[in-house]
């Protein structure tokens, strides 16, 4: 189809073109009929512009405008006029001019669309991701799109800035899996074998650092096959790194720079460095998270030593088995807390595993609650000095003797009340780093070890003796950057030993022959001058919705699963026919339907 080239974007147009004869090739947004005028918003992923026809300037191409609807895609060429005075739309970058239509080309019709392409669109997601090509023209996604282009452009330049050389790593992997499930690729030349899918490219940047590339960095995509979990996808995005000879505090730094530069270069936020550093204990203690939302107070208190001795069997309980008291504050609201609210708030803790919450109600220098009479004045008095607390707070206090859970606990009831009470500053950006996790977490199911962050971490230089007397105690040389409360890059220094690899492969249960067998290529890697080395990984679709000040990851992918790993636009997965089996050699197994 011939047809007349833009001359601008629907975008571009000013008060200065006035005059000009422009061409202008975009979408039918809107359509306003008025006084024997037609007024079309003309719209491309640069703007909209308002286009006139105008039966005393054309009377035939008037009369032909009569056809258009919306999503008509259109070619219009025609001449830059001000706006009517009074007319001007200070909203629209272009809402100073509109273009007088001389002539205009149908380039192709539309059916209805089954939603209307706005970005305060009122249609479920489902449908929207049914039609995600539709679904893409709103100016909101495309912005959001944009966004994600930009922080690409920036971890190009900063990286090369910063000499790391980009290389890209297999898809079609060795698979060695370990927590996520793998995504396994069927050879049809090698019959019953399989690739895997990357969950990372983890075991080739470390190889690319025994090769001698001392600054590797790549935008990635990996895949893990993991059950149905909100706002996760199968497939997602990494900017992934690795580095020689360097310790942690040289990852924080290059890391630090790239997020102040990110933040500055795409939504204009001036980032403060460095970042503040908490231990994972401490993040726990204070926050009762590993990653822990600093845009809002309400820290966590433990209150052991307060309430020692306390005849509430709860409180002592807690302690006589090595557990733990701790209490959050809720400032100045405890008004707004009915005796039924308080009544939702503990059945809520139970929901994350505790018996009970205790409520206090700061009042008269004293406090009140249910439990207040099993606790003495100096105790009262405590609680009051070490959550500083004044008459008109609430403080909600859990007690359990399982202290990590006691704590994950109240660490998400002070995020839940943070949102609803609106005490969360939406327009901030608080970042940190999060250190020294343990190396190692028991599972008492299967009664093993299992890496807290990958078996390929390693451990605290000075902890290394505790790899033989308690491992379990034993802390990774690792971190976590943590962005309002959401992970959003972890890595650590790695092993770069052959026998230490070995021996977190053993204390992982992991017999030699299956070491063998998984990572022998790693390991044997290691005998030939393996450098000392390290890196991180930083999830990129997390990084751009917490730049686009939204909460859902599918909003800036373009063509997302849905939290069911199903894509609703092209029906994948699908089933494939018994020939492509065949040529795979896979019988699959019948299931009772």
């Amino acid at each position: 189809m011939q047809f007349t080239q833009r001359t601008h974007t629907c975008g571009a147009l000013r008060a200065a073109n006035t005059g000009e004869t422009v061409t202008l090739n975009g979408w039918v947004d809107g359509r306003r009929d008025l006084g024997g005028m037609i007024f079309i918003d003309l719209r491309d992923r640069y703007g909209l512009t308002q286009v006139v026809f105008a039966p005393q300037h054309n009377t035939a191409v008037h009369k032909q405008a009569h056809e258009l609807r919306a999503e008509y895609v259109l070619s219009i060429t025609g001449t830059v006029q001000p706006r009517p005075e009074g007319m001007a739309n200070a909203d629209m970058p272009t809402g100073e001019i509109e273009v007088i239509v001389d002539s205009f080309e149908i380039l192709n019709r539309s059916d209805i669309p089954p939603f209307t392409i706005e970005d305060d669109v009122d249609a479920f997601e489902d449908l929207r991701l049914r039609y995600r090509y539709l679904d893409l023209r709103r100016p909101v996604l495309q912005k959001h799109l944009l966004l994600r282009s930009k922080v690409y452009q920036v971890v190009h330049r900063y990286f090369d800035e910063h000499d790391f050389i980009e290389i890209e790593t297999p898809v079609l992997m060795k698979s060695t899996p370990e927590g996520a499930r793998d995504f396994l690729v069927p050879s049809r030349i090698h019959a019953g074998k399989f690739y895997a899918l990357p969950q990372s490219p983890q075991t080739y940047k470390q190889l690319l650092m025994v090769a001698g590339f001392d600054r590797y960095v790549q935008i990635v995509k990996c895949f893990r096959d993991e059950d149905f979990r909100a706002d996760r996808q199968p497939e997602f995005t990494q900017i992934d790194l690795e580095m020689s000879f360097i310790r942690a505090e040289d990852i924080y730094r290059l890391i630090e720079g790239l997020m102040q530069r990110m933040l500055k270069e795409t939504i204009g936020v001036d980032l403060a460095l460095p970042l503040p550093v908490l231990d994972y204990y401490e993040a726990l203690e204070r926050y009762g998270s590993d990653k822990p939302d600093l845009r809002f107070g309400m820290e966590l208190v433990t209150l052991n030593h307060v309430v020692r001795g306390a005849e509430f069997k709860v409180f002592s309980d807690a302690l006589e088995a090595g557990g733990i008291v701790s209490g959050i504050s809720v400032k100045g609201r405890a008004e707004e807390f009915s005796r039924r609210k308080l009544d939702e708030l503990t059945e809520r803790a139970k929901d994350l595993g505790m018996g009970g919450l205790v409520w206090m109600k700061a009042a008269g220098g004293g406090l009140t609650s249910p439990v207040a009479k099993f606790l003495t004045d100096d105790m009262i008095a405590g609680i009051r000095e070490s959550m500083q607390t004044e008459d008109g707070d609430l403080i909600l206090i859990v007690a359990d003797a399982r202290r990590k859970l006691a704590l994950e606990a109240l660490g998400t009831l002070r995020v839940e009340l943070g949102k609803e009470l609106d005490l969360v500053d939406r327009t901030a950006h608080r970042l940190l780093w999060v250190v020294d996790f343990p190396l190692f977490q028991w599972d008492d199911e299967t009664q093993r070890f299992y890496a807290e962050h990958h078996p390929f971490t390693g451990p605290k230089p000075e902890d290394v003796p505790l790899l033989d007397s308690d491992p379990g105690a034993a802390r990774a040389d690792c971190y976590d950057l943590v962005w309002n409360g959401s992970e959003v890059g972890s890595g650590s220094i790695r092993i770069h030993d052959s026998a230490l690899q070995a021996k977190i492969f053993s204390i992982l249960g992991l017999p030699e022959a299956e070491i063998s067998e998984k990572f022998g290529f790693l390991i044997d890697a290691f005998r030939f001058g393996a450098p000392p080395h390290g890196g991180c990984a930083l999830g990129l679709d997390r990084i751009v919705t917490l730049l686009a000040g939204i909460s859902s990851i599918r909003e800036v992918i373009a063509f997302p699963k849905t939290n069911k790993a199903l894509s609703l636009m092209d029906g994948s997965p699908s089933t494939v026919s018994p020939d492509q089996l065949g040529e795979l050699h896979i019988d699959l197994r019948k299931t009772t339907p």
